[in-house]
């Protein structure tokens, strides 16, 4: 369809509506941004994309308001925003203007759209309790991204304007960042699928290359692994699993005896040469060799599962 303006409020702006022109700007890059209240702008019409004002929600009529009543929800009930929406109608299209494998694409943006447009939806529309934010809450991208405002007593008629086209690079770094890394880590876990297939019974995961891995060890039910080995930069690394997401304890440390060495002294520690260092909270230890590094993998099972 061809689209020849992206029509969103004047004033003060918000994530929601930011975001959604970084959404619409890579797919309509000719389209002209107008920040508007005017009704002769936020009346529906040939070549007009209008968000985050409008009152209504009509996917035809390409107007994706939500400050009507009633609201428009998610099918659990939860409220979007006008970002939540445009991601919704748009989002796929979005994906493949950036590239991503047409396999990943229904993955990738239900990924996306429960991990970085829901948390936008919700802050939005006032559905975060504060006591769940926490005393980080002025940390959270919309916060971030609102800081941006022009202050309260810069009263030039085109302070808001001039913000809003300065925060919109910022924006879409965070967009272009985030999908970036999703498409990444379905990437990674193919690798590791094929990886926790050649390892058969093994304890230790070797892998090409470090790459986030513990999605598709979990994923995968692989609960036997307890080490993950991978070349890096020149040497070696020994990576500890983590025993869920989210958590620092690992499914095995390695030895308590390595704990903060280096070089000579964790040679004679583990007993291994080439031995470079082992991390002080014994998740993660570097050799210069594949055959050093396999070698302290293989003592590290050996005193995990004795």
């Amino acid at each position: 369809m061809e689209v020849t303006h992206l029509i969103t409020h004047s004033g003060g702006f918000h994530a929601d509506e930011l975001l959604s022109s970084v959404i619409l700007m890579r797919l309509f890059p000719q389209a002209e941004i107008v920040r508007s209240r005017a009704a002769e702008w936020i009346t529906p019409g040939p070549g007009r994309i209008i968000y985050d004002v409008g009152r209504a929600f009509d996917p035809e009529a390409r107007v994706f308001d939500h400050h009507q009543r009633p609201a428009p929800l998610r099918p659990d009930g939860q409220p979007f925003s006008s970002f939540g929406l445009i991601w919704r109608q748009f989002g796929r299209d979005y994906l493949r203007a950036l590239a991503i494998p047409e396999a990943d694409i229904d993955p990738i943006h239900a990924g996306f759209d429960a991990g970085f447009v829901l948390p936008i939806d919700l802050m939005d529309n006032g559905a975060v309790d504060p006591s769940v934010a926490g005393p980080l809450a002025g940390l959270t991208l919309p916060v971030l991204l609102e800081s941006l405002k022009p202050v309260w007593d810069d009263l030039t008629p085109d302070a808001e304007d001039r913000a809003f086209a300065a925060a919109l690079p910022v924006a879409r770094s965070f967009v272009e960042a985030a999908i970036a890394r999703a498409a990444g880590q379905r990437r990674a876990e193919t690798i590791v699928e094929a990886a926790i297939a050649r390892a058969g019974t093994d304890r230790i995961l070797e892998l090409p290359g470090p790459m986030p891995y513990g999605s598709a060890i979990g994923r995968a039910g692989a609960e036997h692994l307890l080490f993950v080995i991978h070349p890096r930069n020149g040497d070696w690394a020994l990576n500890g699993i983590r025993k869920e997401k989210g958590s620092f304890a690992q499914r095995a440390d390695l030895p308590e005896a390595w704990a903060g060495l280096t070089d000579e002294a964790l040679e004679a520690a583990s007993g291994v040469s080439g031995a470079k260092f082992c991390h002080n909270a014994r998740f993660i230890a570097v050799a210069d060799s594949r055959e050093a590094i396999l070698r302290m993998a293989q003592i590290a099972v050996s005193q995990a599962t004795n």
